[in-house]
């Protein structure tokens, strides 16, 4: 696998979807009415999430016999996973957001398209036409209702299938989701539940009283919003953007880390005394981005660039929260510098500012940024923001009919959130794609870039 740049490709803009039934699913079991309590890590990130999960045939399990043990093994984990039959509701007497756990469903929806898999593109590639494969969840039976998520089923005139669910991020993050979907392959297989989930989202709870002990610079209080806040990461863009996907491969990120240790003489000395080294390759791809994508705009040596990355905090807590735990556990860390820095400086010391973002972010800071959610209606702010789904294992649920063949979100136009993605096939030592969606000139610049700093 070469280091190499994807730009478009002619690829169908209608995938011709028929939607056949559309219903709403329910617990297979009576469930408890009650209300679920949102962190604020939560309640800031309501908004719906949606992917895809690209199925090839198994003539074992042709696609009509896939969408009932499918949606039978929803109904079961609807039990268990009882909140995601409820609605979003604002608690009168807190004024909290939260989840009112009343079994009124989820969303099915069974489609099906007229192209087979093959035929509809490279599924690396972010197509806005993937979007058919999910169905909405706002007004989703009647006017008014908003299903926390809907789970669409499409048969491919191949055999092959696709699976696309939104889910409201406030329910799971990419973590909880895999455990998620783990366990409805699980149950599709009459197997008891790969994992038991977690549900108490209280741990996350903020302080009585509130106790913000730090700045977070990463923060910006809508209270407080510049101008120009439009092009911020939280927004679609209405910018004409191109897309392209640079693969980095194994060698590629192998060299970067390399590069990284060179410059670093506190790793040198740690080295020689037998310690382990912090270079990670998460760490050396982010900060190759952020060189790349805070250098392809207009230049202004003394402009700061914020690039934003999330943080698993479960193991970070103290105590630890569960590896179980069902809910958003991600923080947003952050690093800034200088352009000129950027531009000029060693690349090693723009990878310490990436990891000490992370370090940053212990049980203290963690409960510092909750405390300020409390007090605060707010979200984080930077230049941008690199989501990784590289290595989440979402492409390794093995299902009865087989794992996906791919699985990726239908990406929408956002020119400053930057994707990473394990290649088709791979297990995440395979090398990772970058997706990018930039105006043209500064794509240009940016792919100028990514090409010179590998060297």
């Amino acid at each position: 696998m070469e280091t190499y740049v994807q730009k478009a490709q002619p690829f169908p803009q209608d995938l011709k979807v028929t939607i056949h039934k559309t219903s709403m699913i329910f617990p297979s079991k009576r469930t408890e009415k009650k209300s679920l309590f949102l962190s604020n890590i939560d309640k800031v990130l309501n908004f719906d999430v949606e992917t895809v999960h690209f199925f090839v045939a198994n003539n074992d399990f042709p696609p009509k016999i896939v969408a009932e043990k499918f949606k039978k093994a929803l109904e079961d984990a609807l039990v268990v996973y009882d909140f995601l039959a409820g609605r979003l509701k604002v608690n009168t007497e807190t004024n909290r957001l939260e989840i009112d756990c009343n079994a009124e469903g989820a969303g099915f929806v069974e489609a099906s398209s007229e192209y087979k898999l093959n035929q509809i593109g490279d599924l690396v590639y972010p197509n806005p036409a993937f979007g058919q494969f999910v169905h909405k969840n706002k007004h989703f039976l009647k006017p008014g209702d908003v299903p926390l998520c809907v789970f669409q089923f499409t048969s491919l005139k191949c055999g092959g299938f696709v699976i696309g669910i939104s889910t409201s991020h406030t329910i799971f993050d990419g973590l909880s989701f895999k455990i998620f979907l783990d366990n409805i392959a699980a149950l599709a297989a009459n197997k008891p539940l790969a994992v038991t989930p977690f549900h108490d989202r209280q741990l996350l709870a903020a302080r009585s009283p509130p106790h913000v002990t730090f700045s977070h610079p990463e923060l910006i209080n809508l209270g407080n919003i510049p101008t120009g806040l439009e092009s911020g990461v939280c927004m679609d863009s209405t910018e004409e953007l191109d897309f392209r996907i640079f693969g980095l491969t194994s060698d590629d990120i192998n060299r970067l880390k390399e590069k990284a240790k060179a410059g670093d003489t506190t790793l040198k000395e740690k080295a020689k005394a037998g310690g382990t080294t912090r270079i990670t390759g998460f760490n050396v791809i982010t900060t190759h981005i952020w060189r790349c994508k805070a250098l392809s705009g207009p230049y202004d040596p003394n402009r700061s660039s914020t690039i934003l990355y999330a943080v698993d905090i479960r193991s970070r807590l103290n105590p630890a929260l569960p590896k179980s735990y069902t809910g958003n556990a991600v923080l947003t860390a952050y690093a800034t510098a200088k352009c000129k820095e950027i531009e000029e400086g060693s690349f090693s010391k723009l990878v310490e500012m990436v990891r000490e973002g992370a370090t940053r972010i212990n049980d203290e800071y963690a409960r510092s940024i909750i405390d300020w959610g409390e007090l605060h209606n707010g979200f984080p702010n930077g230049e941008v923001l690199v989501s990784s789904w590289w290595r989440l294992g979402l492409e390794k649920v093995e299902y009865p009919w087989g794992k996906p063949k791919y699985c990726c979100p239908a990406v929408h136009h956002r020119k400053d959130i930057i994707l990473l993605f394990s290649p088709i096939g791979g297990d995440g030592d395979d090398g990772v794609n970058v997706i990018v969606a930039l105006p043209p000139k500064e794509m240009e610049k940016f792919q100028s870039l990514f090409y010179k700093f590998l060297i």
